[in-house]
């Protein structure tokens, strides 16, 4: 048996989307690759003190390991064990270090099939700018913008083949016989498909979110204009939830143009997905919620990400229905494996993400504090202190002094 469970601690639960958190709740976690270890550790532990700080001990996690990755190859001889895949369905919720996915060979994403298997159909990144990073922005402080990014459909479904298979041979002689689409012998497939329902769902997600969090506008990001049908319905998708099931609560640009007054009301808008990238460069303020299919979505968030200037400061939320995984947006940097060098900013805020989404709000804003601290203090790991001119700390040393910083609030 690979697991043991723990004896003390309770399943989150949910309830149409709803989170239910017990005040000890069982988290699963993986450690990672390269420099997960050393990051997924130094986050466990601020994420420890966070809780404890605000809580004392009324509330606390109970943490289990699960493996993916090298970790579980090593011990397992299966970079996904069933094992692994059956405490991921059972406990629902994540906290995981970047693993390794190979480029055009080799074993397929871990971190796709997590997303699959949980139905995580929304990966949720902020992107805000914190005072005393070196950003390539003349106004940084502007960058205050969330992308929802739609998980589970497009081209990341991973349905391709190659050039010389039998099932690209059988696409091509289809296109060839039925539709009448020349395709050359030597074109490997891939297939793009977008869904209604999980547009529509995600929008919702976004709306919600919007409503909740007082958001004042939502950007629908797409390449409409060429991939009518699969892009362009994104948008038209998009916007018939929007003023089919929440009309009281948007207005569309369009209606501004045209003299109606947005009255507090949440501004939906559109953009094609190339001007997207100028746009958001050239006039940050004007966005504010995108909603983007998933290779949009993957592209626009770590253009978003540079704009503050270190996109390893940045934690995603992998959220659905009924799971949730929170992860770092960056990958697993093997040269600095093992050197106690590594910025695990990007794994601590995404956990203060999974507070967030647990309802422990107190927690999370404590991690927040301390990180808006720790660099207007100048107490940062060497990807940030190389441009500020001062001595770095180590991973661990970084970690430490965040739980200090969270002491004195």
């Amino acid at each position: 048996m690979l697991y043991k469970e723990p004896e003390d601690g309770e399943k989150i639960r949910f309830d149409k989307g709803k989170w239910i958190t017990p005040n000890k709740p069982i988290i699963l976690y993986i450690e990672g690759d390269g420099i997960g270890p050393e990051i997924t550790n130094a986050a466990i532990k601020v994420i420890n003190k966070a809780v404890e700080k605000a809580y004392k001990s009324s509330r606390e996690i109970e943490w289990l390991e699960i493996y993916a990755g090298e970790k579980a190859y090593r011990l397992t001889g299966d970079r996904f064990p069933k094992e692994t895949q059956d405490m991921l369905l059972k406990y629902r919720v994540v906290l995981k270090g970047p693993l390794e996915t190979q480029i055009g060979k080799g074993w397929k994403s871990v971190n796709v099939a997590i997303r699959l298997m949980l139905d995580l159909y929304a990966n949720i990144r902020p992107v805000k700018y914190i005072q005393g990073l070196e950003s390539p922005l003349k106004n940084p402080e502007k960058v205050d913008m969330i992308i929802f990014r739609e998980n589970t459909d497009d081209l990341y479904r991973g349905i391709e083949y190659p050039f010389n298979s039998e099932e690209a041979k059988k696409i091509r002689d289809f296109l060839r016989n039925e539709l009448k689409v020349e395709v050359e012998d030597d074109t490997g497939i891939g297939i793009k498909v977008i869904s209604k329902y999980k547009t529509q769902r995600i929008t919702r997600l976004a709306i919600q979110y919007a409503i909740e969090h007082k958001r004042r506008k939502i950007t629908v990001m797409h390449k409409g204009n060429v991939m009518k049908y699969t892009e362009g319905a994104f948008r038209e998708w998009a916007y018939e939830v929007a003023l089919n099931e929440y009309r009281d609560f948007i207005v569309t640009e369009e209606e501004i143009n045209q003299g109606k007054s947005a009255n507090g009301k949440i501004i939906m808008n559109d953009r094609i997905a190339d001007n997207m990238f100028q746009q958001i460069i050239i006039r940050p303020e004007e966005y504010d919620i995108i909603l983007a299919p998933n290779v949009n979505g993957d592209y626009i968030s770590d253009a978003a990400g540079a704009l503050i200037g270190n996109i390893g400061m940045l934690g995603g939320a992998n959220i659905g229905d009924e799971g949730g995984m929170f992860e770092a947006i960056h990958g697993t940097a093997p040269k600095y494996a093992g050197k106690n060098v590594a910025n695990p900013t990007g794994i601590i805020k995404s956990g203060e993400l999974m507070l967030r989404w647990m309802g422990w709000n107190e927690a999370a804003d404590l991690i927040e504090k301390a990180i808006d601290l720790a660099i207007k203090e100048k107490k940062v790991t060497q990807d940030i202190a190389r441009f500020m001119g001062v001595s770095p700390l180590g991973t661990k040393e970084y970690a430490d002094e965040l739980v200090k910083i969270m002491d004195t609030l």
